[in-house]
């Protein structure tokens, strides 16, 4: 059975660790109302997308 000869040092065990953080989204804003969206995403403010009306908003 396998052991650990020695104990794994921090410093080792935090770089097999290193790529497991989260990172922010990507924003891009959009070209309708300038609100901040999602990529490839319907905008939340204006409902559109590709300069389409795609979702109709209760604003409107």
């Amino acid at each position: 059975m396998a052991v650990p000869k020695r104990k794994v040092s921090k410093s080792r065990r935090d770089n097999r660790r290193a790529h497991k953080k989260t990172h922010a989204p990507n924003l891009s804003t959009c070209p309708q109302c300038g609100e901040a969206r999602l990529p490839h995403h319907v905008c939340p403010g204006c409902g559109s997308y590709r300069g389409r009306t795609v979702v109709e908003s209760e604003e409107e």
